[in-house]
């Protein structure tokens, strides 16, 4: 695993409010709402808005449905390839995690999976083809 955090995701009650807030602030971001997903370039980590249900659901449709153990923050690791997902969340497990949802194809294209970390921190690990990544290996968002 490349010691780096990719993308964190805040679970947002009112994706345009929120998008409003961060774009007041200074955040530029190539998406807007309506793309259901807000990506903020930061520097080296984006910053994600996303809607709080869906990404609960996104985690489990438990998770969902009691939001039990849900903060509604997530952490991304992105990586280079599928079998990387798969060798991250491995060593997760294998170093004390629990594996919170399997590397599975996902909705938007890619493939991913969660973890929790012992405090119950939930970091999803993901690949996606049409992703580029800069020469620190942080994520290219345009």
């Amino acid at each position: 695993m490349e010691p780096r955090i990719s993308i964190i995701t805040l679970g947002v009650k009112d994706l345009t409010r929120s998008f409003q807030f961060y774009s007041q602030l200074g955040f530029p971001s190539s998406k807007t709402p309506e793309d259901g997903i807000v990506f903020f370039k930061t520097g080296g980590v984006c910053l994600a808005l996303y809607p709080l249900a869906a990404l609960a659901e996104d985690v489990s449709p438990q998770m969902a449905s009691t939001r039990e153990g849900f903060s509604g923050v997530t952490l991304a690791h992105n990586t280079r390839s599928k079998q990387a997902v798969d060798d991250v969340l491995a060593l997760a497990v294998s170093a004390g995690a629990k594996l919170e949802k399997p590397a599975q194809d996902v909705f938007w294209g890619g493939y991913s999976g969660y973890f929790s970390d012992p405090d119950g921190y939930l970091w999803e690990v993901a690949y996606g083809d049409c992703w580029d990544f800069n020469d620190d290996g942080s994520l290219v968002i345009d």
